[in-house]
């Protein structure tokens, strides 16, 4: 379906909702862990409720209550599915649920998902579990779903590559709950701080790692989860687009509910704000206040930030000279081809924009309004809706529906601070471009 964008002026403040990537974190916590949990503040979503269909089905038992999920977990001895588990749109989910899966002592478990993650590979994750005891396989030979699982992890001693931040989290993840210890070398890691999240989550928990930076861990087998509480903080990703909005044209955008001190990488987005030129003033109440001042392109490096892409490069369309986002070859493989997808929308918003294999060059100059899709892709529907409201014309965004996967309130936040959108459903449906 279609979002309806007009020019307009985003003025106000915006709470942002929990974290996806700790709210699916929680629920794999919690459902391999003994006892009752809960899980505070969740993420409601598609892709967060993915994650508990998935760990449902593994034989947790998930209780949503206003404000709260209460999680009984499996003990460390998840079992094996009745039917196959659809992750919907979820990568993250895909990738750790797959590492549980493993800890299967009979039975298996299919994994499938809608198109996008039968195209979202996982093959070197399933390599180290094989190369850890179990017997994983992609029905179709090229490392993506569907994935047939049969556990169970062993333990023994693997080298990794990580162009997905998820492969090595549904590693340390299970890796603990394996029969016996492993060793895990990673020769390549992309998006480290959301592996740091990880460990900061084992950590609390009180599992024993030894480890050589981000190169090499080893994880005694044996271990348990004990039940928590936890209240899940707000999304440092979804927060990206109002903070990014902030610094446009006459906008002047407030957000609140983050924090500050927490793991999450896409952080750095106050950073690269600043880099750029926008006045970003940290308040007395903890909120974040963001206007326009004289934005100026400059060179950005994404690595462990691949989620802000689509975002910043809207926002490098309206600095002065270029700006380079670069060092996120990794933004290929996620819901779609992040930088192919992104040159390919704003060329049509009228930007100059020049593709890299790692990132994209964006020369600064006036856009247009135009009829684009969002390929189906949560983040480049929200980039381009804020891109939307801060450029003449009338911008039309199909599959925007998709917003949803991550930010259900998107729309009514957009609408609140001042956005003229129609949001999807509320216009007309078209075939998808």
């Amino acid at each position: 379906m279609d979002l309806v964008c007009r020019p307009s002026n985003l003025r106000g403040e915006v709470t942002i909702p929990g974290s996806k990537s700790h709210t699916i974190r929680a629920v794999a916590f919690a459902s391999l862990a003994s006892g009752e949990s809960r899980i505070e503040s969740p993420l409601e979503s598609g892709d967060t409720d993915s994650a508990a269909r998935a760990y449902g089905a593994l034989g947790a038992t998930i209780a949503r209550r206003p404000g709260a999920w209460i999680v009984r977990g499996t003990g460390g001895e998840p079992r094996a599915p009745d039917e196959v588990i659809d992750v919907g749109n979820s990568g993250t989910t895909t990738n750790v649920a797959v590492g549980s899966a493993a800890l299967l002592r009979e039975g298996l478990a299919v994994f499938t998902g809608d198109a996008q993650i039968r195209k979202r590979p996982s093959g070197p994750l399933l390599a180290a579990l094989n190369g850890l005891g179990a017997r994983v396989e992609s029905t179709r030979g090229n490392g993506c779903p569907p994935i047939v699982v049969r556990g169970r992890l062993k333990g023994g001693s693997v080298s990794i590559e990580c162009p997905s931040s998820q492969y090595l989290t549904s590693l340390l993840v299970n890796a603990p709950l394996a029969d016996g210890d492993s060793v895990i070398r990673v020769t390549r890691l992309e998006e480290k701080p959301y592996v740091e999240m990880t460990l900061d989550w084992l950590a609390r928990l009180g599992i024993r790692i030894a480890r050589d930076g981000l190169r090499e861990f080893r994880i005694p087998g044996g271990q348990r989860y004990v039940a928590f509480t936890r209240r899940i903080p707000a999304d440092f990703s979804s927060a990206t687009f109002f903070l990014c909005a902030g610094a446009i044209g006459q906008n002047d955008v407030t957000v609140r509910g983050l924090d500050l001190d927490d793991t999450q990488g896409d952080k750095a987005v106050l950073e690269y704000l600043r880099a750029l030129g926008a006045r970003v003033d940290m308040l007395p109440d903890g909120g974040v206040r963001v206007r326009p001042g004289r934005l100026k392109g400059c060179r950005l490096d994404l690595n462990a930030t691949p989620d802000a892409l689509p975002m910043l490069s809207v926002l490098a369309c309206f600095a002065e000279g270029k700006t380079v986002l670069e060092n996120v070859a990794q933004a290929r493989i996620k819901e779609t081809d992040r930088i192919a997808v992104m040159r390919e929308v704003l060329t049509l918003l009228g930007a100059r924009i020049t593709e890299r294999a790692d990132g994209l060059e964006i020369e600064g100059g006036a856009l247009r309004g135009a009829e684009v899709s969002g390929h189906d892709d949560h983040r480049v529907v929200m980039a381009l809706a804020v891109a939307g409201t801060a450029i003449p014309g009338v911008t039309t965004v199909r599959t925007a529906e998709a917003a949803t996967v991550t930010f259900p309130t998107f729309f009514d936040c957009m609408k609140k601070i001042g956005a003229e959108i129609i949001p999807p459903g509320q216009g007309v449906s078209h075939a998808r471009l």
